[in-house]
């Protein structure tokens, strides 16, 4: 049972209502979508910076760890409260503070919805470009402690790149300022970057100065179809290496064609063994001839049908059939493991290649689809978790996974984080030294660990 004088002191910081203490109120509160579950001891509902400050004070004064949370969207465990203490939600803070389109930015509360933002700023001619897929009901908060990007990241970057400025609380409960309101600025240190995917162990965001960008005249969306994922993954070399950027490069192997070829609208060929959706923006007068040049760089030998859409109907079929594998994998493998590992674009082949050959190996079918601009790979175990034999080899074939990833110079997550789900794997890519000095930067934020605590970053090894 939580500290009577601890609750007592919460609710005079947020009103009696905005803070829950019964088990069942509470057990929502402890899961993400990794399907991981704890059960806090309380969950507190904020408004305000101040209340989020004088939290997390009462916090240190009574030594309760504390979770910080958005909406639950995350994939990797890391809002789940391992530890009970406080869940602090933050979908109550969900004002847009002020838009402000002559100077290209928008301040906002952490409780904020993706989808809120490109509503509000698209008034004005303007999008941010982090779009998760869950981005009508992802927050922003949320988006900011992961780095989660989406596909238009291959051309417009993460929110590490859309965000000028940030004000937070450190786990001691200390106020920040970090960042600017313009596009330039070298002062100091950049605490704004660093915080940006910290996964809420250095300190809560309470506002955000986001980065916006002009929408562009019009789209084209073209799909290119190739008989292996060779001449897929060099189409996407030959891609990148022309002129013409785009604002979307997604993948999806013959495994993932193969589980929507017959509910998709756009018919796939038979020798399907990897598929392109491309998307490209820019101004009208322009935007036939840079399709032309992104199909000229994707019909290389293996291509084996490029269809350029026109017509609204025809880009709604043709991305179709990317929209249409996400239902497809949850209704196949509803508890299915879910990494999103990224490679150099030129290793596409040998990740995919070598993902294939494990799945051969443990007996694990595997579907490999997601950001090929970035060589952000979303890798699908499918799997049976009453099977315990299953089981026992799918953790087997997800050490080789991460292994293989780190042999070509990738990293082991892209855009969903590290939470739970990858904290034991991190010191296979970041050195002993580096590890330390991550471990010193929590300390200085948050040096009673009370944020998030083992989440993140794996234990420092005993000292001998």
């Amino acid at each position: 049972m939580p500290d009577p004088h601890f609750i007592s002191a919460l609710r005079d910081i947020v009103g009696h209502d905005n803070v829950l203490t019964e088990a069942a109120d509470c057990w929502p509160y402890g899961y993400d979508n990794s399907r991981k579950h704890a059960l806090p001891e309380a969950v507190v509902f904020a408004t305000t910076h101040e209340q989020v400050r004088d939290i997390v004070r009462q916090c240190n004064r009574f030594s309760v760890p504390l979770t910080a949370r958005g909406r639950g969207t995350g994939t990797t465990g890391a809002t789940v409260p391992l530890p009970g203490g406080l869940v602090l939600s933050l979908e109550r803070m969900n004002k847009i503070i002020d838009v402000d389109p002559a100077n290209r930015l928008i301040q906002v509360q952490p409780g904020v919805t993706n989808q809120d933002v490109q509503d509000a700023v698209g008034e004005h001619g303007f999008f941010w470009p982090p779009d998760p897929t869950s981005a009508a009901f992802c927050t922003v908060g949320g988006n900011l402690a992961y780095n989660s990007a989406g596909p238009h990241a291959v051309k417009y970057g993460t929110p590490r790149e859309n965000t000028l400025g940030l004000r937070a609380i450190t786990g001691a409960g200390e106020e920040l300022r970090t960042g600017v309101r313009t596009t330039k600025g070298v002062v100091g240190l950049d605490l704004t970057r660093l915080l940006i995917g910290s996964e809420g162990t250095l300190a809560i965001i309470t506002e955000a100065t986001l980065r916006l960008t002009p929408l562009a005249e019009t789209t084209r969306t073209l799909q290119a179809v190739y008989d292996s994922v060779e001449s897929a993954a060099r189409a996407v070399s030959a891609i990148m290496a022309q002129p013409t950027v785009p604002c979307a490069l997604e993948f999806m192997d013959h495994n993932a064609i193969d589980m929507v070829r017959n509910t998709a609208p756009a018919k796939l060929p038979h020798n399907a063994g990897a598929l392109l959706m491309i998307e490209i923006d820019g101004n009208k007068a322009c935007i036939d001839h840079d399709a032309d040049n992104i199909a000229t760089a994707a019909r290389i030998a293996g291509c084996v049908a490029l269809t350029i859409a026109h017509d609204p109907q025809d880009v709604e079929d043709l991305w179709a059939t990317r929209k249409a594998l996400s239902p497809a994998l949850r209704n196949i493998a509803p508890l299915k493991i879910n990494e999103d590992v990224a490679v150099p674009v030129s290793q596409l082949p040998a990740l995919i290649n070598g993902l294939e050959g494990l799945s051969r190996q443990y007996r694990i079918p595997i579907v490999n689809f997601g950001h090929a601009g970035n060589g952000n790979i979303h890798v699908n175990l499918l799997i049976d978790p009453q099977n315990a034999q299953q089981m026992n080899a799918a953790a087997q074939c997800l050490d080789e996974v991460f292994d293989l990833v780190i042999r070509l110079a990738g990293t082991l997550s892209g855009e969903h984080g590290v939470g739970l789900a990858k904290r034991d794997y991190i010191d296979r890519e970041i050195d002993p030294e580096t590890l330390r000095l991550m471990h010193g930067i929590k300390r200085q934020f948050d040096p009673n660990n009370i944020l998030n605590a083992d989440k993140s970053l794996p234990p420092l090894p005993v000292q001998k």
